[in-house]
């Protein structure tokens, strides 16, 4: 069993995301393909800390792969105390049907300590798509 570091646990955010098609944005013949996603952000380490920029990693079914950074999310940088939770909902596009999301968060804590929250792979496929 690995050896985990207490300041890898004071450190940490948890992320859940729920990916939902957008049918009424996506035109086929255009190829186009939206998709929203509802993420839900949780500190369940020990010590208050920022989100202050994300990274995100989208593949569509072809391999293509696009790399989205900025700061905040959808024009937040919260804050969160140890337990709280801050959830946004934002969208992307894809070229094929069907394609995954993953990522990370950079955060810093109220005294200046720096890590990243993974966030981890999703897919993003329409209903009564099969993949290969």
């Amino acid at each position: 069993m690995p050896t985990i570091d207490a300041t890898m646990n004071a450190y940490q955010f948890s992320v859940s995301v729920t990916p939902e098609f957008l049918p009424d944005q996506s035109d086929a013949e255009k190829r186009v393909w939206a998709y929203s996603y509802t993420v839900r952000i949780r500190n369940t380490g020990s010590v208050p800390a920022q989100l202050v920029a994300r990274h995100w990693v989208i593949t569509d079914d072809t391999g293509r792969v696009e790399e989205v950074r900025g700061l905040g999310v959808v024009g937040h940088q919260p804050l969160l105390q140890p337990g709280e939770s801050f959830e946004y909902t934002s969208w992307t596009r894809l070229a094929t049907p069907a394609g995954s999301m993953r990522g990370s968060y950079f955060c810093v804590t109220e005294s200046g300590d720096r890590f990243d929250a993974p966030i981890a792979e999703f897919a993003l496929i329409p209903p009564g798509v099969t993949l290969h």
